[in-house]
């Protein structure tokens, strides 16, 4: 068996976390694994031992005409070079649904195409039809998230629902910094710095709880967030960092993790970095539609609240942290839960899939 992986864009974001996630797994089972990436970036999957990296050419570009054309010219690139690379029994096995290029090359080639669907918000529409319409056609088989994204993007192929998990060195370091009796009232948002994501709440939850700290984590420079707040105020009890490769240290002083998207632009299909607050005890809010309630029990391990409700989520926020015995109970039912998100899972289940 011979897997070529595919992946657009390298970055620190969700989706190159899991493709890795997976290449470290094949490659431990001894499965000979090749990965297809943009090239010039670090990220995730940068440096993967005994995976044998090939780059092909991808550009980001905010101006989204400018973004589309990048997308197509690589994707035509890829293409080209998959066609002249891949044999038949070869597994594509696709990360996102932007790389199509990958996918009609290995429908060519008679290989088996797999893909990897993390999300189900993508615009514009037309783009959105494109890329699903090429997945249709073209995949043998379709991994999904969750059962929610399953549901939204039901596609006439073989389906199968894998949950993104914890790497087990996360796992080991969270038990390592696990603290119990935090005295700390710190809240923690970590995401694209994107309006969708609910940037703009938590800047209004800082300014109407002035005893908590709070404490946003963006994928984004420093440069792009000064642009991004230039107009607002920010609270003294708001602390806002750039993308960090290294996020143990905030989950290690947080007291609660928020996830605040709003669901009329941007459903999450999962939500790591709610599975990662878990694993440190740490309870959440989430929006109360979408993957992540697949994580989450209302009054259970955290609270299913619309980020638009400030004064709701506000509430609930000062019930957690001036109520020790209510945390104490959120807190161990948070812990218990991400026990079941665990690597031996995940590569049982990814290798399972590719023996069918």
């Amino acid at each position: 068996m011979r897997i070529i992986a595919i992946h657009l864009l390298n970055d620190y974001s969700g989706s190159p976390k899991v493709l890795m996630q997976l290449l470290k797994g094949w490659t431990k089972k001894n499965i000979e694994t090749h990965l297809y990436t943009c090239s010039g970036r670090d990220g995730f999957l940068s440096n993967i031992t005994q995976v044998k990296n090939h780059f092909y050419w991808y550009r980001f570009a905010k101006n989204p005409f400018i973004r589309l054309l990048f997308l197509m010219t690589s994707q035509f690139l890829l293409f080209v070079k998959l066609l002249f690379k891949l044999q038949k029994n070869d597994i594509v096995y696709i990360n996102t649904v932007l790389p199509f290029g990958a996918a009609i090359a290995g429908k060519l080639r008679g290989c088996k195409v797999m893909y990897h669907i993390h999300e189900t918000t993508m615009k514009p529409k037309i783009l959105k039809s494109f890329l699903f319409g090429i997945v249709k056609i073209t995949a043998s088989e379709v991994v999904y998230v969750s059962n929610f994204l399953a549901n939204q993007e039901p596609l006439k192929v073989k389906k199968n629902v894998i949950y993104n998990v914890l790497e087990s060195s996360f796992i080991k370091q969270s038990r390592l910094n696990f603290n119990p009796e935090k005295r700390s009232k710190i809240v923690l948002m970590i995401c694209s710095l994107k309006a969708y994501k609910g940037v703009n709440e938590f800047l209004k939850l800082a300014q109407v709880n002035s005893k908590f700290t709070f404490k946003l984590v963006v994928n984004a420079s420093q440069n792009e967030i000064n642009d991004y707040f230039k107009k607002e105020n920010i609270p003294s009890n708001l602390i806002i960092y750039p993308t960090q490769k290294d996020t143990h240290s905030f989950y290690k002083e947080a007291s609660v993790v928020l996830n605040l998207s709003d669901t009329n632009l941007w459903v999450e299909t999962f939500g790591l970095t709610i599975l990662e607050a878990m694993a440190y005890g740490l309870p959440t809010i989430v929006p109360p539609i979408g993957g992540v309630i697949e994580l989450v029990e209302e009054g259970k391990n955290g609270y299913l609240i619309d980020s638009k409700n400030i004064a709701l989520i506000s509430k609930k926020l000062n019930d957690l942290l001036l109520n020790s015995t209510l945390y104490s109970q959120m807190s161990e039912s948070a812990l218990a839960y991400s026990k079941f998100f665990c690597e031996d899972y995940f590569e049982n289940e990814s290798t399972r899939i590719l023996s069918n």
